[in-house]
C-alpha cells in the first residue's frame, strides 16, 4: 500500500500512508492559554470567476471549518490573512465573512475576533487610511467580535515616520470601544509592509510599536508579532505593560514560544493551528495541567510541516493550509479564491500530504490518499 511522490529532483518515491489517525476529540475548555486560528475560507468552485474578479466564497463550507475549530475550544481569528486579505478576498467579501462568522459564533458560543484594515483603498493620505480603519472598526465592533488592527499597506505608503503611526494607532484606540489585538505583520508575510512603524530597522521600528501600547494601555488587550524571529517576540514580550498579552505569529517556533519561559510565555494567533486544530487544542489541554514536556512531545514534531508550509515566498502559505484542508475532507475540492491553488509546485504539495499524514492530521488517511493520488495524476503521476 504505497503512493508514489515526486521530489524536487522529478524523482518519484514510494511512501506508505499511515492508516490510522491520530486520536483526537473535542475536550475540555483551553485554560492556561487564549488561542487563536486564523481560518481559511472555502471557495465556491462553481463560480464563473477570474484570478482578478471578487471572490466567490462556499459560505456553507467555509462557516462549517469555523464550528469545526470551535468545537476543539479554539477561538477563531477571522478575516485575516490566512482567509486571502488582500490576496483574493477584498473588503466587500472580509465584510461579509466578518459579519457571518460572527453571527456563527454568537449562535455557538464561539470566540471570535476580526481583522480590521484598510483594503477598502489602495491607497491614500493618512486622512484616508484613518477614515478607512475607522470604517472597518465600526462594522467589527457592530457584529460583536474583538478587533484585531491589521498592518495597513496604505498607512505604510503614506507615512513619513513614525510619528504618523503613533497619531493614526492613538486616533483608532482612542476611538476603540473594547480592548483590541494590534498585529505586527512582517515583510515575508507581505512585502508591501517592509519599514512598518516607520523603519525598516527593526529596533527602532519595535520601539515605536512599545509605544503605541505605552501610551494607550487599557484599550490593547495584547500584540500578535508575526516577524518569524522568536527572540524578538521574547523581547517584545519582557517589555509589555503588565495586563498586555502577546499572541505569538510565529509559525516557525510556536512551540517554545507558548511554552514559555520563567519570565512568560506567549498565547497564541496562528495561521498554522488552521490545519493543526485538533491537534494544538490537545497539546494545550495537556499544557493546562502543567506538562509542558507533554505538550512539546506533542506540539514539537509539528514544525517542520509548518516550516514547509510558510518556506519563501512565505505569503503563499494559504495555499498549503487549504490543500490540507481538501486532503482532510473539510471541503470537497481544492479550489481558492483568486486562483491561487497554482501557487505552490506538485513536489511542495507532495513534502506537506507526507508530513501531515505522518502526523495523523487526517481524520480519514484513505480519503486523503486518493485525494492525493488524483492530484497526481493531473499532474501526469501514474500510480
Amino acid at each position: 500500500m504505497t503512493i508514489q511522490l515526486p521530489d524536487t529532483s522529478g524523482t518519484l518515491r514510494a511512501y506508505e500512508p499511515r492508516q490510522e489517525p491520530l486520536a483526537l476529540t473535542t475536550g475540555s475548555p483551553l485554560t492556561s492559554r487564549t488561542v487563536f486560528s486564523a481560518a481559511h475560507v472555502v471557495a465556491d468552485p462553481f463560480a464563473d470567476t477570474t484570478p482578478d474578479s471578487p471572490a466567490a466564497i462556499d459560505w456553507d463550507a467555509t462557516l462549517a471549518f469555523r464550528r469545526h475549530l470551535w468545537s476543539h475550544g479554539l477561538g477563531v481569528a477571522e478575516a485575516m490573512d490566512t482567509a486571502q486579505r488582500g490576496m483574493g478576498l477584498d473588503w466587500a467579501g472580509a465584510a461579509e465573512l466578518i459579519r457571518r462568522s460572527a453571527a456563527e459564533a454568537k449562535a455557538v458560543g464561539g470566540r471570535i475576533a476580526c481583522g480590521v484594515g484598510t483594503d477598502q483603498i489602495a491607497a491614500g493620505s493618512l486622512a484616508e487610511v484613518r477614515a478607512a480603519y475607522e470604517e472597518q472598526l465600526a462594522l467589527v465592533e457592530e457584529s460583536g467580535a474583538q478587533s484585531i488592527l491589521m498592518a495597513s499597506r496604505a498607512l505604510a505608503a503614506a507615512a513619513r515616520g513614525p510619528e504618523d503611526y503613533l497619531d493614526v494607532y492613538g486616533h483608532l484606540l482612542r476611538q476603540a470601544s473594547e480592548p483590541v489585538v494590534l498585529h505586527w505583520l512582517g515583510p515575508m508575510f507581505d512585502p508591501a509592509l517592509e519599514g512598518y512603524w516607520g523603519s525598516s530597522d527593526l529596533d527602532a521600528a519595535t520601539d515605536t510599536f512599545l509605544d503605541v501600547i505605552a501610551a494607550h494601555p487599557d484599550k490593547v488587550d495584547g500584540i500578535k508579532v508575526s516577524l518569524l524571529d522568536a527572540q524578538r517576540e521574547i523581547d517584545i514580550r519582557r517589555r509589555l505593560p503588565q495586563g498586555v498579552r502577546c499572541y505569538t505569529g510565529d509559525d516557525f517556533n510556536y512551540p517554545e514560544l507558548i511554552a514559555g519561559d520563567e519570565k512568560g510565555f506567549s498565547h497564541a494567533l496562528l495561521g498554522i493551528f488552521d490545519p493543526l486544530g485538533p491537534l494544538a487544542a490537545e497539546a494545550v489541554r495537556v499544557l493546562d495541567t502543567g506538562d509542558t514536556a507533554g505538550f512539546r512531545e506533542l506540539l514539537d514534531p509539528t514544525v517542520e510541516l509548518s516550516r514547509h508550509l510558510f518556506q519563501a515566498p512565505t505569503r503563499f502559505y494559504k495555499t498549503g493550509v487549504v490543500f490540507l484542508a481538501w486532503l482532510a475532507g473539510h471541503q470537497s475540492h481544492f479550489t481558492m479564491v483568486g486562483g491561487l491553488q497554482s501557487a505552490r509546485s506538485l513536489p511542495h504539495f507532495a513534502r506537506a500530504y507526507e508530513l501531515a499524514d505522518g502526523l495523523g492530521l487526517f481524520p480519514d488517511p484513505k480519503l486523503a490518499e486518493e485525494r492525493m493520488k488524483n492530484l497526481l495524476s493531473l499532474y501526469g503521476v501514474n500510480q
